[in-house]
């Protein structure tokens, strides 16, 4: 069973922390792990078969809600690199918080996606061009992250394969999330060409990120298969090669459906077709795959309950994996007209709703006590 907090509440904010500001100095890129959560729940809710009353404004107002998160994360990160730069620059040195650079291109996305889900329908038509213009950031971000990271890994950072966990895939998978994300946006924009642009670009992103992470999940099987399960406190790491799974899947599936419309306008309706079905028998492919992740995850899962998982921001690890593979079989669901998807992606989705309920609740109230606000790239020095 997770272990129960036994000790006294209290009420008072930040009483871990020697001082507020140590909310600033302490602050790491894990907590946008938060609002990949957030964000991806608020899509999948938008995405369920189901007409539930009021379920798509709960939807919009996650999204809303993950927008401030994001503003709110942001504004304190960029606080940490000014006033304690020396501290905030460590962490490129450090081999796990390090990992965690991808989790912000990867929070932004969720938003990207959300303007479109959501702020489309609201705003009209001029919502699109932001969504544009922060796609090409989150791209640039996200190829940043699946560069530098590594060469960080190969060049400064000390690592061993019986250390190793999912978390090596956060910097990778993000050009992944970019490209899923670009195969929602080309359908909207106005321009042939520029549709064809971000195709493109979004196909050449897939390509950047999945070889590497199927890369990374060879390597981690061979860890776990020799040394075992990961310390307890890296329990919800299990699930996060779920992540690159589900995202390639929802990737493909999202570029090959709108492929045919967008090649054929650019003189290329045979590459459309061909990608059309490309993309349908990749995602049902790398579905299965994820299936099989997925169940080996809740295995695993199990086993460390039995034991007791202490918390952590690594909980939200639980989350944003789960998330893309609902989306994932929700839009298998859409294509093939099949109910056993339908099905199972509602109560994927159910179930992500209520891990985000037990993790944001948990999240609160460590932020609220201030005993979140730990960063290990700075753990030995003088406080």
């Amino acid at each position: 069973m997770i272990c129960p907090n036994t000790a006294k509440p209290d009420i008072k904010p930040f009483s871990q922390l020697q001082h507020p500001r140590e909310v600033i100095r302490q602050f790491t890129p894990n907590w946008f792990a938060a609002t990949m959560g957030t964000g991806v729940l608020a899509l999948a809710l938008a995405q369920l078969p189901v007409a539930i009353p009021g379920l798509h404004a709960v939807a919009e107002g996650l999204w809303l809600f993950n927008m401030l998160l994001f503003t709110l994360f942001t504004i304190a990160y960029a606080a940490r690199w000014i006033v304690f730069f020396d501290e905030a620059r460590r962490i490129f040195g450090h081999s796990t918080v390090s990992m965690f650079f991808g989790t912000i291109p990867m929070g932004l996305a969720t938003i990207i996606n959300g303007f479109l889900v959501f702020g489309l329908p609201r705003w009209g038509d001029g919502v699109i061009h932001l969504a544009e213009v922060l796609w090409w950031i989150d791209v640039a971000m996200s190829l940043a992250c699946g560069v530098l990271i590594p060469y960080m890994m190969f060049t400064r950072q000390e690592h061993s394969i019986d250390q190793m966990t999912a978390v090596w895939l956060l910097p990778v998978v993000a050009a992944e999330v970019a490209a899923a994300s670009g195969g929602l946006l080309a359908p909207h924009l106005t321009d042939a060409h520029s549709q064809l642009v971000v195709l493109t670009t979004s196909y050449v992103l897939w390509a950047f990120s999945l070889p590497v992470a199927f890369s990374i999940l060879t390597i981690l099987l061979l860890r776990m298969a020799l040394h075992k399960l990961p310390h307890e406190n890296m329990a919800a790491s299990s699930w996060l090669a779920l992540g690159p799974i589900g995202t390639g899947a929802l990737g493909m599936l999202l570029l090959g459906s709108d492929a045919p419309t967008i090649f054929a306008a650019n003189g290329l309706p045979g590459v459309g077709e061909i990608a059309s079905g490309l993309g349908l028998v990749a995602g049902i492919t790398l579905w299965g795959f994820g299936l099989w992740w997925m169940l080996m995850a809740v295995l695993i899962t199990v086993r460390y309950l039995r034991d007791g998982i202490p918390f952590n921001l690594g909980w939200w690890g639980f989350t944003f994996p789960l998330g893309v593979y609902s989306l994932a079989t929700l839009k298998l669901a859409s294509i093939l007209n099949l109910t056993f998807f339908s099905v199972f992606g509602s109560a994927l989705v159910m179930l992500l709703a209520v891990m985000w309920l037990i993790v944001g609740k948990r999240t609160v109230q460590g932020a609220w006590r201030g005993e979140l606000f730990v960063s290990p790239c700075i753990a030995g020095l003088k406080q």
